[in-house]
């Protein structure tokens, strides 16, 4: 919601207590730093009282706030995951109505999360059953019924908005000591590997590692490379290996903080946060965030200026989340031919479900058709909300065996009110587009009359009669 509004008043109690206790201050000590008594600050903290421009402002300096924080509507993704687990035929003759949801993600997001974990667990429970392996408890039938680590994971980046300020740093020094020109990271990298780690890289056909494309041996210190890598592959290899020997302690400590509840989880946590320091190495926060300003973020372009593939770049503009230097907020998703998604991350809205696949009219699917090629659309979910996107395939790694399966496509995409910033937005109407109407997962979308839809939505009565064919193969009552 923008801050120009003037026929809505704000009331942001939960959320300005919850940040209160995030920074550890008290009532006194916060009211203080906005200039207001602590009783004001109390009765904004019950929503006795709205939150003025003001005082947002105020927050905002004293805090080195993003405002959209605090004063966005509460269709949060702790809101969009209750209202799917709401949406499922279990809880059909509560009626939960849709401002309850969000009051609920708004005042206990630690509460909500954990319902929504429950609801995963219990997924992953009856879908076992349907598959016939619900065995007896004392067999472990039921283990695999909590959150799965990749599931954890996902969920513990989406709260920390995909950006990791310890991280950028630590990359930061890093690369201050390289002092690589862009597309010469790799020699400065095996360069360091070797000097100060004595880790010599070699590069090795693809029998020597047929199921993998890297592989560190402590003991020799070598670092084997696939020939498969691309170039950009081998980079980001190189500044994985970095990122592990110098800065293995931050990434640990990271981890534990994390709080993962296993140590299989830990170990993915661990990887993925190293995974995110050679991002960081290859693309510095403000040389990257510059240039993808500079250029109208031309995903081509800043690839090619960083030496990177174009799907690391995509990953990379998601992550632009820095106080004070902050970028178009994204989010991404990759899908192979069969829609199944292998990658999601969002540094703001993330507009779809988080138990399905993508909607099948985010042309997303589409883009398999002409590979190689960015196809933008502008899409519209049931809350009214209106993204740009662009999509397009990238190859995965080469391999002798590569045939139709070897292509998985990118979609990214943020809010239309960012598009005007994006060179792939330049000659359209984004003040009346042409946008296409999608939804979640099939089972919770409850858009009518779409020749798409895979299933009746859990919400609604299948209307099927003989004297009537529908567009939907799944027509539905509206009530």
């Amino acid at each position: 919601m923008a801050l120009g509004s003037t026929d809505r008043k704000l009331f942001l109690g939960a959320r300005l207590k919850r940040l209160r206790r995030e920074l550890g201050l008290t009532q006194t000590r916060m009211a203080e730093d906005l200039g207001v008594s602590p009783s004001y600050l109390n009765l904004l903290e019950r929503n006795q009282r709205p939150v003025t421009a003001q005082v947002l402002l105020r927050l905002a300096e004293a805090y080195d706030l993003d405002l959209k924080t605090l004063s966005s509507d509460p269709e949060s993704n702790s809101a969009t995951g209750l209202a799917e687990v709401f949406s499922d035929q279990l809880f059909r003759d509560l009626g939960v109505a849709r401002h309850e949801i969000s009051e609920v993600a708004d005042s206990a997001p630690g509460v909500s999360e954990a319902i929504v974990r429950l609801y995963r667990a219990y997924l992953d429970q009856r879908r076992l059953g349907e598959l016939g392996h619900a065995g007896r408890p004392e067999e472990g039938a039921f283990e695999s019924s909590v959150v799965t680590p990749s599931d954890w994971v996902r969920d513990y980046i989406q709260t920390q908005k995909n950006y990791f300020g310890e991280l950028e740093e630590a990359a930061d020094r890093l690369v201050s000591e390289l002092r690589p020109e862009p597309q010469d990271y790799a020699i400065a990298a095996r360069s360091r590997l070797l000097s100060k780690h004595n880790v010599q890289v070699r590069v090795v056909p693809v029998e020597v590692l047929p199921e993998s494309v890297r592989r560190f041996d402590y003991h020799r210190k070598r670092l084997f490379l696939s020939e498969v890598l691309t170039g950009a592959g081998r980079s980001f290899a190189l500044a994985y290996q970095l990122a592990v020997l110098e800065h293995g302690e931050l990434l640990n400590a990271l981890a534990d903080r994390a709080g993962p509840p296993d140590r299989p989880t830990r170990s993915l946590v661990k990887v993925s946060l190293a995974n995110y320091l050679a991002a960081a190495q290859l693309m510095p926060y403000q040389a990257f965030h510059d240039a993808a300003e500079r250029t109208g973020y031309d995903i081509e372009l800043i690839r090619a200026r960083f030496g990177v593939s174009y799907e690391q770049a995509c990953h990379r503009l998601t992550t632009l989340s820095r106080p004070g230097a902050r970028g178009v907020p994204f989010f991404m998703v990759r899908v192979d031919s069969a829609g199944n998604v292998s990658k999601r991350f969002a540094g703001g809205t993330f507009p779809f479900s988080r138990f399905g696949g993508a909607c099948p009219r985010w042309n997303i699917h589409s883009s398999f058709r002409t590979p190689g090629r960015i196809v933008t659309q502008v899409i519209e979910t049931p809350d009214g909300q209106r993204y740009f996107t662009l999509s397009r395939t990238v190859s995965r790694i080469a391999s002798p065996y590569a045939g139709e399966d070897a292509e998985l496509a990118v979609g990214l995409g943020c809010e239309l009110k960012y598009a005007e910033r994006l060179v792939y937005s330049r000659g359209l109407d984004l003040k009346e587009p042409v946008a296409t109407a999608i939804g979640p997962a099939c089972r919770i979308c409850e858009r009518p009359a779409c020749p798409q839809r895979a299933a009746e939505p859990i919400t609604r009565t299948l209307t099927v009669d003989d004297f009537t064919k529908s567009i939907s193969p799944y027509p539905f009552a509206s009530t």
